[in-house]
């Protein structure tokens, strides 16, 4: 393990640079096209932004598009606050990604609901 700050936020990490298939990031979906320029680690917040932020591109796509790239993710385990939800008020907020991954409108009126 190697203590690392994050290149964008410049915050404190641990990252497992001998061992890269064992490092924190993995627990992340890969979702970020692969960028063979990077040289450095980012913190789980700025990875999680920058993913959100590549997402929001996604969403001006069009349905098909959105829900075609979703479905490689579709059975990825835990869900991930951040990325798949947001805390407000205490309740779970689920966001249009997680929507998106699962692939149907429930037809409740969801918040985040891609399908409207």
């Amino acid at each position: 393990m190697t203590q690392i700050n994050c290149t964008q936020c410049n915050a404190a990490l641990t990252c497992n640079v001998t061992d890269i298939s064992a490092c924190w990031c993995n627990e992340l979906p890969a979702i970020l096209p692969l960028d063979l320029n990077a040289t450095s680690c980012l913190c789980r917040n700025c990875t999680l932004a920058k993913i959100n932020t590549y997402l929001q591109s996604l969403y001006s796509q069009p349905i098909k598009i959105q829900l075609a790239f979703a479905k490689q993710f579709k059975n990825n385990g835990e869900l991930i606050e951040g990325l798949d939800y947001t805390m407000q008020n205490s309740y779970m907020v689920f966001s249009k990604w997680f929507f998106l991954k699962r692939g149907t409108c429930c037809k409740n009126g969801c918040k985040n609901c891609p399908y409207k």
